[in-house]
């Protein structure tokens, strides 16, 4: 399933380019000329990511985009777009999670999306088990591999297995449980 991004800029040119490098890229992109038209297609579709210019139509464009952003029921990552950098505590507290600066490298532009997708991702689903651990709900197993699918988890074998410490590292090793031994048959011989 392919990501999909929200992008809202007033400047076309910038809408255009980066649509494109994203769409390159494999992502689904979404775009939005104004906070207006961005604010309302928050509400038409999911979206993993948001990526929004901080001034648009107003100074207070982008700060309304992520405020909306912020109380979509699906929790996208947002990320404020800008050509005026401000300080951390500034962005962080509009409630973005990530400021990127343009113009900036395609490169580097793509690593932080992907990074802050991902970091995200793992923010949500930790949040996700906590919640479940609150409400007395057991813990949704992650998706196996293909490689794991079927097999039994070591941590979840290990309180069957005695525990020996390792005197060079330090760490606990778990043996094997020693095999069953069947008795011997004896064998007896027939007398004459």
């Amino acid at each position: 399933m392919k990501r999909r991004i929200l992008l809202v800029d007033d400047e076309v040119a910038v809408l255009l380019t980066m649509k494109a490098i994203l769409e390159i890229s494999g992502f689904e992109v979404d775009t939005a000329a104004s906070g207006r038209e961005g604010k309302s297609k928050l509400h038409t579709r999911e979206y993993q990511m948001v990526i929004t210019d901080m001034r648009m139509e107003n100074d207070e464009a982008g700060v309304e985009v992520i405020q909306a952003a912020r109380t979509a029921d699906y929790h996208p990552a947002i990320a404020l777009l800008t050509a005026f950098p401000v300080a951390d505590e500034d962005w962080q507290e509009m409630g973005a999670d990530k400021m990127l600066v343009k113009p900036m490298h395609v490169r580097i532009l793509l690593e932080q999306i992907e990074h802050l997708l991902t970091s995200h991702e793992a923010k949500l689903a930790e949040l996700s088990v906590q919640n479940g651990a609150k409400a007395g709900v057991s813990k949704i197993p992650a998706k196996k591999s293909a490689k794991t699918a079927g097999k039994p988890k070591k941590a979840a074998m290990a309180p069957f297995a005695p525990k020996k410490a390792a005197k060079k590292t330090g760490k606990v090793i778990a043996k094997k449980a020693p095999a069953k031994k069947t008795p011997l048959k004896k064998t007896v011989k027939k007398r004459r």
